[in-house]
C-alpha cells in the first residue's frame, strides 16, 4: 500500500513537472508571442518567461527586429521599349504583431511579391535616362507603394534601395560613343566660345594700338623680350621709319656711333 502511495506520489509529479514544463515559454527581448486561445487571438505576451496552458493556448512568435528582404531581379521593359534589369532590396519591421498574425498568411512572402510587382509598374512608365538618373525617386515611390499595403499587415517598410541596374552590352557601348561624341561636342563649343572672347579681345586692343602707336611699340619689345629668351635663335626685325620710329631711331643712332668709333668698318 505505501509502495503503491509512493509510486502515484512519483507519477503524480513528474505530470506537474511536465505540465510546466509545457506551460512555461522564454520570449527573447527582441520577440512577442501572440496568444491564440482555442483559435482566438488572446493578446500577445513576452518578452521574457511566459505562462501557457498546454493544449489550450497556441503561441505564434514574431520577429521585431528589422528584416532584409532580396528583390529577385526583374527583367523590365521601359517606356522607351530598352530592356533592363533590376534588383533591389527592401527593409521592414513588424509594429503590430496580432495584425501580422491574423491579417496576412506570410506577411514576408507578401512583402515580396508586392515588391516585384510594384517594381515592374514604376519602372515601366519610366525612360532609361531617369532609371539611370532616378534611383532615389524610384526608392521613394516604391516605399509609398509598399507602405500603403503593408499598413493594414502591421508592418513598416522603413527603407527601399535599388541595388544594381543592367542593360546589355549593346547598349552600353551605344551609350559610351553617345557620352563620347557630347563630351566632344561641348569641348568644340568651349573652344569655339575661347576664340570668339579672344577675338573680342584683340579688336578691343587693336583699337587702342591704334590710338596709341607708342603702346604698339612697348608691344612689339615685350614680345621680342619674350623671344629672345630662347636660346639658338636669329631674329629679323623690320626697323623702319614709318613702322616703328622708336626702333628706327636706335639703330641709326647705333650705326652712327659704330662708324665713328671704326670709320673704316
Amino acid at each position: 500500500m505505501l509502495v503503491s502511495l509512493i509510486i502515484g506520489l512519483v507519477l503524480l509529479l513528474i505530470i506537474i513537472l511536465v505540465f510546466i514544463g509545457m506551460s512555461l515559454r522564454q520570449v527573447k527581448e527582441w520577440e512577442r508571442a501572440v496568444v491564440l486561445r482555442l483559435g482566438r487571438v488572446l493578446g500577445i505576451k513576452g518578452p521574457g518567461i511566459i505562462f501557457l496552458i498546454p493544449f489550450v493556448d497556441r503561441p505564434v512568435i514574431v520577429d521585431l527586429r528589422i528584416r532584409t528582404v532580396d528583390i529577385p531581379p526583374q527583367t523590365i521593359i521601359t517606356r522607351d521599349n530598352v530592356t533592363v534589369s533590376i534588383d533591389a532590396v527592401v527593409y521592414y519591421k513588424v509594429v503590430d504583431a496580432i495584425k501580422a498574425v491574423s491579417m496576412v498568411y506570410n506577411y514576408n512572402q507578401a512583402v515580396i511579391n508586392i515588391a516585384q510587382t510594384s517594381l515592374r509598374d514604376i519602372v515601366g512608365q519610366m525612360e532609361l535616362d531617369e532609371v539611370l538618373t532616378k534611383r532615389d525617386e524610384i526608392n521613394k515611390k516604391l516605399q509609398e507603394i509598399l507602405d500603403s499595403y503593408t499598413e493594414g499587415w502591421g508592418v513598416k517598410v522603413t527603407s527601399v534601395t535599388v541595388r544594381d541596374i543592367k542593360i546589355s552590352p549593346d547598349l552600353l557601348s551605344a551609350m559610351a560613343k553617345q557620352a563620347e561624341a557630347e563630351r566632344q561636342r561641348r569641348a568644340r563649343v568651349i573652344v569655339s566660345e575661347g576664340e570668339r572672347q579672344a577675338s573680342s579681345i584683340l579688336a578691343e586692343a587693336s583699337k587702342q594700338y591704334k590710338d596709341n602707336p607708342q603702346a604698339l611699340q612697348l608691344r612689339f619689345l615685350e614680345t621680342l623680350t619674350d623671344i629672345s629668351q630662347k636660346g639658338g635663335l636669329i631674329i629679323v626685325v623690320p626697323a623702319g621709319q614709318e613702322l616703328y620710329p622708336t626702333i628706327s631711331l636706335a639703330t641709326s643712332a647705333g650705326e652712327y656711333l659704330r662708324q665713328r668709333i671704326n670709320p673704316q668698318s
